[in-house]
């Protein structure tokens, strides 16, 4: 199974699977490429229910490798895109200009540091 989307979005189709079978004892183990494919925020919840239903998770790669700045930037940028996909819609313009506008700020102070 795979599941390609934001890891901040709790509805993604893949992700409701793999719970459902998690749920239905239909998987021993989770394989995935790094620890926070799963999910961006609250993994440990998740790998603590896996863990109450008899699965472990398990990270072929490890934990990607970021600098902590680079990782905070990333999810800052997800946090926005994804408020602004609730408030605009998934395509519209409005929401690739507030998306766009977050990214040049976030640059603009990296500049600055």
């Amino acid at each position: 199974m795979s599941d390609i989307a934001s890891g901040l979005k709790a509805d993604r189709r893949g992700l409701l699977k793999l719970l459902d079978y998690v749920i239905n004892r239909r998987v021993d183990v989770v394989v995935v490429a790094y620890r926070d494919r799963l999910t961006r925020f609250g993994l440990e919840y998740l790998e603590y229910f896996f863990r109450q239903h008899g699965v472990r998770v398990e990270a072929v790669l490890g934990e990607e490798p970021k600098e902590a700045h680079q990782e905070l930037v990333e999810d800052l940028v997800e946090v926005v895109n994804s408020f602004a996909g609730r408030l605009y819609g998934l395509r519209s313009r409005r929401k690739r200009m507030l998306v766009e506008g977050f990214k040049k700020l976030l640059k603009e102070v990296e500049g600055h540091e």
